[in-house]
């Protein structure tokens, strides 16, 4: 069904206007119903524009019948008189298990929530709009945190990632704790001369800055951590990884040891070529090479060591010389070979999460 509506310019630039008003004020309803007769105007069939607004069509005729009766003055809520509608405990369970599922579950394009959808959500399913100040308090009481998004990999095998947490890990930790051998977990960092940025305080309205010297030159650091004593071997260099420099930390490693260690390493090229492939064979007698499902950097504990390292020496600090990130980084660096516990404290999230303990 096609309904044709035609506005003066200036009525057009009547209801842009409180479009973005509304936005700005955070009421949904009144955007969606302004959206709807823009929509209109525009020659979208009433179908269209239901499916686009997640609406019904007669919703979406009465929009435009209210509208042609009572013009601009139809553009407009009244908050019903006494206490606000309250979400039921079943309702509360339900919207908890909607954000669990995750937005697109819900019909969103987006892969995490904001306030908005969860406020449209609410709207959605229960026909109770919230301003999204309370939403946040809301998502609090359910259990909800605010946090930094993460990505990951869409080439995932969710397969080999569950063989890995059912069968492989748990062969490599009884091994290794059979043969009284290293297990050691791999991994590269770098750490850039321009800094790194996190989370800080501020007045409201002024983004923080931090100076920044703009040099693209970066310090590399090899490192390998052991889940059973949190002892920390690393290496650092300003050339680029690859095999030799790899080969070199890790015959370094295996002259401080007298133990068997058990590598656990992702599948970098330079972990996986054939010098690197010679280099393991040469010392089977000693060192056991085991990969990480590919993409599965969450599966390897030393990232949150690197996340640590870069928190106390480069974030929001400015590095004026090259010399000054090299010594920020290699005392961290330091700090932590003295610092097992910390480590450990590390791994032992690490085997919680995989149903497992050191």
């Amino acid at each position: 069904m096609h309904i044709r509506i035609r506005l003066s310019s200036q009525l057009r630039q009547t209801l842009i206007e409180r479009l973005a008003s509304a936005y700005a004020n955070r009421q949904l309803r009144l955007v969606r119903r302004i959206q709807a007769l823009l929509y209109i105007v525009d020659a979208k069939p009433v179908a269209e524009v239901a499916e686009l607004l997640r609406l019904g069509e007669q919703t979406v005729r009465e929009y435009v019948h209210s509208f042609l009766l009572r013009g601009a003055a139809s553009l407009h809520y009244q908050r019903p008189s006494g206490r606000p509608p309250r979400l039921t405990p079943t309702q509360r369970k339900e919207l908890t298990d909607w954000i669990t599922a995750g937005p697109e579950a819900a019909g969103f394009t987006a892969g995490c929530w904001s306030t908005l959808m969860v406020q449209e959500l609410i709207l959605k399913r229960f026909g109770i709009e919230y301003h999204p100040h309370y939403i946040c308090e809301l998502l609090q009481n359910l259990g909800f945190s605010f946090q930094k998004a993460r990505f990951v990999s869409d080439h995932l095998d969710p397969a080999t990632r569950t063989e890995w947490l059912a069968s492989t890990w748990p062969t490599i930790l009884h091994q290794a704790q059979t043969q009284g051998a290293l297990l050691l977990f791999g991994d590269e960092a770098s750490f850039a001369q321009w800094g790194s940025l996190s989370y800080t305080w501020a007045p409201k309205g002024q983004q923080p800055t931090v100076k920044t010297s703009g040099i693209r030159r970066a310090y590399k650091v090899l490192g390998l951590i052991d889940y059973f004593s949190g002892q920390f071997f690393y290496r650092s260099q300003t050339e680029r990884f690859n095999s030799e420099t790899y080969a070199a930390f890790l015959t370094q490693v295996l002259s401080q040891t007298n133990q068997p260690i058990i590598l656990i390493q992702d599948g970098a090229r330079y972990h996986t070529s054939r010098a690197m492939r010679q280099f393991f064979a040469e010392h089977t007698d000693r060192l056991t090479v085991v990969q990480l499902p590919s993409y599965s950097p969450d599966f390897n504990p030393i990232e949150h060591l690197w996340h640590n390292v870069r928190q106390a020496a480069t974030h929001l600090k400015y590095f004026a010389e090259f010399a000054a990130l090299t010594e920020a980084v290699d005392n961290t660096l330091q700090c932590l070979t003295t610092a097992p516990r910390q480590i450990l404290a590390l791994m032992g999230r690490y085997g919680e999460s995989l149903g497992t303990t050191a």
